[in-house]
């Protein structure tokens, strides 16, 4: 019997298929500036942990398997990135998204979907029994994106910033009202993620 010949329409469907696949070296740069592109102050102004090429080395060298990228036409176009967190006193072993981006151009056609289904079955291998992941109150496209993916029970939490660029020259009039009478609340800053952790770790998320 004779092979069906492949069309080019087959042929094209094929190259612009989309590979979820892990993080290698030599992505690292085209990730970074991904993330540059999607995470940002201008863009989310009260993100309290920025995108930095220091955290995307660390995730990668402390555990590869849960670093993932799409690549469509040998172009990577998402990524996903995540660690596990140990609880003390539990024997629940946590998993955390902490970062998902997916090129503003190939957005809408499903590779979020599909970097998160192959991050979660990571997760499952490993043993996790709590996946989470964080994003802003107002993200609404975040919001509904996590609920499609089964994530339930959000809990809000209230982070302030303060653009010191656009308040020095208001720090002078302000610092002689208060006249050195200490703030009424203090904030909390958030600290390093470590696999010991005794609260809920931070992410930030663009889908």
């Amino acid at each position: 019997m004779a092979k069906k010949r492949a069309t080019t329409g087959d042929r094209d469907k094929k190259r612009s298929r989309v590979e979820i696949r892990e993080l290698e070296i030599d992505d690292l740069p085209t990730v970074f500036h991904l993330g540059e592109r999607l995470f940002t102050a201008g863009q989310v102004p009260n993100l309290y942990r920025m995108w930095d090429e220091f955290e995307l080395v660390d995730l990668y060298q402390t555990e590869p398997e849960l670093c993932l990228v799409a690549e469509r036409k040998d172009r990577v176009v998402g990524f996903a990135l995540g660690t596990t967190v140990e609880k003390a006193r539990s024997s629940w072993k946590y998993g955390y998204l902490v970062w998902l981006g997916v090129a503003p151009s190939r957005k809408h056609r499903g590779i979020g979907t599909k970097l998160f289904r192959k991050f979660r079955s990571r997760m499952e291998k490993q043993g996790v029994r709590m996946l989470l992941v964080d994003t802003e109150a107002t993200n609404d496209q975040a919001l509904s994106f996590f609920r499609k993916m089964g994530f339930d029970h959000p809990r809000e939490h209230v982070f302030l910033s303060l653009n010191l660029a656009t308040a020095k020259g208001r720090s002078g009039r302000k610092r002689a009202t208060l006249d050195g009478v200490p703030p009424t609340g203090a904030i909390r800053r958030p600290r390093r993620r470590s696999r010991q952790a005794s609260g809920k770790p931070r992410k930030a998320s663009k889908e």
